[in-house]
């Protein structure tokens, strides 16, 4: 399989940079193997059925993007520069792993200051990124990082605008709980009450799993042959009663439904080779691609997703290369939105449903 495999020419008018209010009203693609129909995201519980479990990211997107200065003393004196940082992901020794801009002008030991009562020291880095240690922890951290941080946009929006505090809303599910994503669960942000009141009365069930996604969902993949790519890890946690609730769906003929390529990653890495669900924990690297069997994911709600992308690759092994060709390109002459805050599509690889 070859990268070029999983191109397509976008217009840049169609990446959305903000989000559709109310949130159901966002469109809907539901795509089988021989249909394609458009809705709107509250329309969802018509194409699903009574029994069909949804399984969400319960997530929090932190507020990970800090700008701030850096200190030095020398000859002439104390010196002052502007430094840009992203956190990626708490560390085991308590400190951060973090992107830095400029990263090569800070030396190791010096201190950031980023307002709020927050610094941080350089302690180290590695393979691009710096490891930071703050000054402080546990809740005065977070309360501190809620004032100092911003929420860290995908590059295709900030390149275009940068994060206010709409976006404090917007880029969070109404349900997010664990805090440790610094990027959304994006297929996530189209529900809102309404469309779980309509699910309820349409007797659509739901579960939450939780995926801690990471910047590496915006890393581009760079081989030519994609076997070569390999994924950044992002820690997850299914409970046993996500477990039991996603067994007995299955057990009593219904069909379980990912909402968002993060829940599917987690359950199909979670799974047993029969889609047996148990609890779960740890980190997950799994890169799905066309060829591979899918264990417990009968259907899929997910967002259009970038040229080239590993999620690209994901949707495609699930309805088929040719078919997500189909999908796309109906997506684009129809003016659909793409990215995380654009429209969401359904994929349901039984044929005529």
């Amino acid at each position: 399989m070859k990268l070029s495999d999983f191109d397509f020419d976008l217009p840049e008018r169609l990446i959305a940079t903000r989000p559709a209010r109310p949130r159901s009203s966002s469109r809907l693609l539901v795509a089988t193997p021989d249909r394609m129909t458009d809705a709107r995201t509250i329309d969802l519980p018509d194409f699903l059925r009574p029994g069909d479990r949804l399984v969400l990211n319960d997530t929090k997107v932190i507020p990970a993007r800090l700008s701030g200065t850096r200190r030095r003393s020398g000859a002439a004196g104390e010196t002052e520069a502007r430094i840009e940082v992203t956190l990626l992901e708490p560390l085991a020794d308590g400190t951060w792993s973090a992107l830095l801009k400029p990263l090569k002008k800070v030396r190791d030991g010096e201190a950031l200051d980023f307002g709020a009562g927050l610094t941080a020291v350089l302690e180290g880095r590695a393979e691009g990124a710096g490891r930071l240690r703050f000054n402080l922890e546990g809740e005065d951290f977070d309360t501190a990082l809620a004032e100092a941080g911003a929420m860290p946009l995908p590059p295709y929006i900030e390149g275009r605008r940068p994060a206010d505090a709409r976006d404090r809303q917007d880029y969070q599910t109404i349900w997010a709980r664990a805090s440790g994503a610094v990027a959304a669960p994006t297929a996530s942000l189209h529900f809102d009450d309404a469309l779980l009141a309509a699910l309820d009365a349409r007797g659509v069930t739901r579960s939450f799993v939780t995926l801690h996604v990471g910047a590496g969902t915006f890393l581009p993949v760079k081989v030519d042959d994609v076997r070569d790519h390999r994924m950044h890890a992002e820690t997850g946690q299914i409970t046993a009663t996500a477990a039991d609730e996603i067994n007995a769906t299955r057990l009593a003929g219904g069909r379980i439904v990912p909402v968002g390529t993060t829940a599917m990653r987690l359950i199909e890495t979670a799974a047993a080779a029969d889609g047996t669900l148990s609890p779960w924990e740890g980190a997950t690297d799994i890169f799905i691609t066309p060829g591979y069997r899918f264990k417990l994911a009968d259907a899929l709600m997910t967002n259009f997703h970038l040229p080239k992308s590993t999620l690209m690759m994901l949707v495609s092994a699930f309805l088929g290369t040719e078919r997500i060709r189909e999908v796309y390109a109906h997506a684009i002459g129809a003016e659909y939105r793409f990215f995380s805050y654009g429209d969401a599509s359904l994929l349901l690889p039984e044929r005529g449903k």
